[in-house]
């Protein structure tokens, strides 16, 4: 995430002071680059690693701090405690880049997964953990830093409100949000590719053509919240979890700051950093330090503290960077597409790809402006989100193309070709690639594994179950490194840690509702008992807040007076105020409940919202599947 060192609560003189100083940072940059001082004619290439922290139930483990205090090498704090990143250092991308990369991201993992188990927790590889909940995105979790916190605090009041969650796939996710959170859920293997500041727009607009064709073939993140949505829903979600703009903002229309961009880049790295400061104010501000022109002025380079910092608050997929290495000042593109895992090996392939598209669609295409509208790029990339391997694009000239034929019919000649440019060993090549090729070819991304193991799953326990074992064979076979179009699918779990699947009302409650309000007839009631064989139907208004429960009991009842519930309402015969519990509720504590207030069900409230509902019937269902697994044990 970034500078961490900040000014919390920045009043308004020291944000226009940092103002100040952003703008001079831009000044001086655009001198480096007419003095021809930003490093040119050497291609280098880097990495980021987040991961997830898990416990033995495969749920989200606040360990980041501990883990830290153990670890030695290049690691840092992300925005949740759950999550943890490995800083990989650069290298000139050729010879053996590739697989040098994959020993320092095996080592940097390992030593991880050493840290996590002397702290009592695992390390998973996901771009969203299947077994998060959203009680695991409270401000308790969040990281304990000035940055953070002063983030979450700035983007909230600007937002002025909740955030809000819209994703639609298969199944549909409608929530919201009091802080930042959210964002937490994704995880991402981000690559670096150093430019010249003279070849950066050219270059920066291929890197935009060929994010979809790469995010097609590495799709890693289907599930959230226990929703099926898009293959790739880090894209959807990261848009929207940061979504800082009010209401008035977002009817105009104004940019988000997580974007894929609104146009081509016609010149210079300037455009970008010119239009971000232009469309984005200040959320935090630091000690910027000495003047950058001064710096200049004595023959050294400054660090552009300030840029450094505003430019990590907008969040463009691919992102325009800074730096200073060795002494001299370089640029680089950042892609922030990529999903951490499934595999290191598979990460790895995810890079060759990138890198090796980027080194040779330049000469294939020359300048991609004049073949290539930007909106068919953006549609490309949204599409390779929503579907992945199953998207249509819109490519070169306007031909349209399924991803996976455009994947193994085109490009993957072309990216060998570009790292054989560069010195590449054939045999690296055709591992790495290689990897690619069957993972389109056979369409098992870490998404479909994902999917298809969800529903070859399907019935057989409850919902956190299911996510709990495909995360954990997930783990597993991670630490195998065999790439993920070559796992079985995730089996159930074994019965040792049966109870982990059931401590709380959230892991077991029926979150499908069938519901009536107060002025509904009771008939209607009666009907939905009979036609969802339930006994019980919750009553709730128009906001979703629970006022009543009608049961099967009263309408017999309603029945033997010789009323006519045609022209009865609901209101009349439910009981108001019902015993209720939360998500967080334990288990044995509803059981409890329903002991001693002799009541056969309970619906599930947050912040007297209804959410969910849970019966006698489940608890049978649960003690039937127990006792059948025990039985067939022995």
């Amino acid at each position: 995430m970034g500078q961490q060192e900040i000014n919390s609560k920045a009043d308004a003189e020291l944000l226009r002071s940092f103002t100040k100083v952003l703008l001079e940072d831009v000044r001086a940059l655009e001198r480096m680059i007419d003095e021809g001082l930003i490093e040119a004619d050497i291609r280098r290439i880097g990495a980021e690693q987040e991961m997830f922290l898990v416990d033995s139930a495969c749920h989200p483990a606040p360990k980041a701090l501990e883990m830290l205090a153990l670890l030695e090498g290049d690691f840092t704090t992300e925005l949740a405690l759950f999550n943890l990143e490995a800083n990989l250092p650069p290298q000139v991308l050729g010879n053996g880049c590739l697989s040098e990369m994959e020993e320092m991201l095996n080592v940097a993992v390992q030593k991880a997964r050493v840290a996590a188990a002397a702290t009592d927790c695992h390390v998973c590889l996901t771009g969203i953990l299947p077994t998060l909940e959203k009680s695991d995105l409270s401000l308790e979790n969040m990281t304990p830093t000035s940055r953070y916190h002063e983030l979450n605090r700035v983007m909230v009041g600007l937002r002025g409100g909740e955030f809000k969650t819209l994703i639609k796939g298969v199944d549909e996710l409608q929530t919201s949000h009091d802080n930042v959170m959210m964002e937490a859920c994704n995880t991402s293997f981000q690559i670096h590719f150093q430019v010249g500041a003279h070849e950066f727009a050219e270059l920066y607009n291929l890197a935009q053509l060929v994010t979809a064709p790469v995010l097609a073939a590495a799709v890693n993140s289907p599930v959230l919240l226990q929703h099926r949505l898009w293959k790739e829903t880090r894209v959807a979600l990261f848009q929207q979890s940061l979504d800082s703009r009010s209401k008035s903002h977002a009817d105009r229309g104004a940019r988000q700051r997580v974007s894929f961009g609104e146009k081509w880049v016609k010149d210079s790295v300037l455009e970008i950093f010119r239009e971000d400061i232009s469309r984005f104010r200040v959320l935090i501000a630091s000690d910027a330090g000495e003047s950058p022109m001064k710096v200049l002025d004595r023959g050294e380079i400054p660090l552009l503290r300030a840029l450094c910092l505003h430019n990590g608050t907008v969040y463009r997929w691919n992102r325009a960077c800074y730096g200073v290495g060795g002494g001299k000042p370089h640029l680089r593109i950042e892609n922030r597409v990529l999903p951490s895992g499934p595999t290191v090996l598979d990460e790895v392939a995810n890079a060759a790809f990138f890198f090796g598209l980027m080194l040779a669609l330049s000469e294939e295409y020359g300048d991609v402006t004049r073949v290539m509208a930007f909106d068919d790029v953006k549609a490309n990339f949204l599409a390779a989100a929503r579907y992945g391997l199953k998207a249509r694009f819109t490519w070169i000239n306007g031909r349209l193309q399924a991803a996976d034929e455009l994947i193994l019919e085109h490009l993957l000649p072309l990216a060998r070709a570009g790292l054989a440019s560069r010195r590449i060993p054939t045999s690296d090549i055709d591992k790495y690639l290689g990897v690619i090729e069957e993972r389109v070819r056979s369409g098992m991304t870490g998404s479909k594994w994902m999917l298809s193991s969800l529903a070859h799953l399907e019935g057989q326990g409850s919902m956190d179950g299911r996510m709990r074992s495909i995360t954990k064979q997930m783990m597993t076979l991670q630490e195998k490194g065999d790439a993920c179009h070559t796992w079985p699918l995730a089996k159930a779990g074994d019965t040792d840690d049966w109870k982990l699947s059931y401590r709380t009302v959230g892991q077991i409650m029926t979150k499908d509702l069938f519901t009536v309000h107060p002025d509904d007839l009771v008939d209607l009631a009666a009907c939905m008992m009979e036609w969802e064989h339930v006994r019980q139907v919750p009553v709730e208004d128009n906001e979703g807040h629970l006022v009543g429960l009608v049961s099967h009991r009263a309408l017999l009842r309603l029945v033997a007076e010789g009323s006519d519930q045609q022209q009865v309402a609901v209101g009349e015969i439910m009981t108001p105020n019902v015993y209720s519990v939360t998500p967080e509720t334990s288990t044995l504590e509803a059981l409890e409940t329903m002991r001693e207030k002799h009541v056969s069900c309970l619906p599930v409230t947050r912040e007297g919202k209804l959410v969910g509902i849970v019966t006698e019937a489940d608890f049978t269902q649960i003690a039937r599947e127990l006792l059948e697994r025990e039985l067939r044990k022995n």
